[in-house]
């Protein structure tokens, strides 16, 4: 057996036993350290102590880190079947949600919502935020999708310039209607839309992870039973077709796929980048192209990076916070241009 077969063998597994211990490092950082007798009370359940002052690090770990890390573990989960959802249907290693404007179109939305809301003199609620933002930025990325499929079919399936000038321009589209939302947008509003253009999960609550694992678990149930269609439609459309594919139903089924699991991340999270693009590369990397066990890994892939980047942007500024966006960025900036270049060497192949 070759050591490519032994690494597609334990890539998922390998990626699990990282992803716990990951998870573990990261309920550990922050700026209160948790002792030993906190993690012993957890797991004995003993749940006098969550009320008793003398552990208020109880309070600490189980309503504010342990959501937030495992809301970081979705949103990434999240983001990488999202960008392999999109570089499947596509055909393309350069489509990604964020720089095809698909989180910016949900994030302008859900400005526009915060913004049109309150114009309104209406109150969002958590209760109400928790369920109207989602939906909002679910439309936002639904038509974002929506044009991203018709505005394709101009292009060849191996047109990196050209899929990439069609994201710049629905980008810029949906950070105009932000900027005019933010030109519109009260002082307690402009606090709000900070956190959609640099991305947090300070947020996170045990509703949310409940409402976001629901979504994800439904989509990815999903993905994997369109699986070998999407590794038909890699062949071309006209292949898939003979193969009794209808394609349309597949770019349909896709497109609300990758609209839940963007505008669900960005109504929680705000504009996450770069986590799409790099996760399936690394899935794809060790397991090769299909879907049946990328899906998988590209959803691990990107909880370990999400979970990283997080873990890093709560804790290298203590006490201070720095955005998780700003993370993303700094790591997917590189990874693009190396990607690019990449892709220019095989044009001259």
């Amino acid at each position: 057996m070759s050591s490519s077969t032994h690494l597609k063998s334990f890539a998922i597994p390998l990626s699990l036993v990282m992803l716990v211990l990951s998870v573990l490092a990261a309920m550990q950082a922050g700026a209160v350290r948790l002792d030993r007798e906190v993690w012993f009370s957890l797991w004995s359940g003993d749940s006098a102590l969550f009320t008793t002052s003398h552990h208020g690090d109880m309070y600490v770990l189980w309503y504010l880190r342990t959501p937030r890390v495992i809301l970081a573990v979705l949103i990434g989960a999240a983001l990488g079947l999202a960008g392999c959802l999109v570089q499947g249907l596509f055909r393309n290693p350069l489509a990604d949600p964020s720089l095809l404007g698909v989180t910016t179109g949900a994030a302008s939305a859900a400005a526009l919502t915060i913004v049109f809301w309150s114009g309104q003199g209406l109150m969002m609620s958590g209760e109400v935020k928790m369920w109207v933002l989602p939906f909002a930025s679910f439309l936002g990325a639904l038509l974002t999708c929506l044009t991203l499929n018709s505005s394709s079919r101009w292009l060849s399936s191996n047109s990196v310039a050209g899929l990439l000038l069609l994201g710049i321009a629905l980008n810029a589209l949906g950070v105009a209607v932000i900027g005019l939302c933010t030109y519109l947008a009260t002082d307690e509003q402009l606090r709000s839309l900070s956190f959609w253009t640099l991305g947090s999960l300070a947020g996170a609550n045990w509703s949310i992870v409940l409402l976001m694992c629901l979504t994800l678990m439904l989509v990815y149930v999903w993905s994997l039973r369109l699986a070998r269609r999407l590794n038909a439609l890699s062949l071309g459309e006209n292949t898939a077709a003979h193969l009794g594919i209808v394609v349309s139903r597949l770019r349909w089924s896709i497109s609300v796929m990758v609209a839940l699991l963007a505008g669900l991340s960005v109504a929680f999270c705000g504009v996450i980048g770069f986590v799409g693009l790099i996760a399936p590369h690394l899935a794809r990397a060790m397991v090769g192209a299909d879907q049946r066990t990328l899906i998988p890994l590209s959803m691990l892939m990107g909880a370990l990076l999400m979970l990283t980047a997080d873990t890093i942007a709560r804790t290298i500024a203590l006490p201070a916070e720095v955005p998780v966006g700003i993370f993303t960025a700094l790591l997917g900036g590189p990874f693009l241009m190396l990607l690019l270049r990449a892709a220019r060497y095989q044009g001259r192949a």
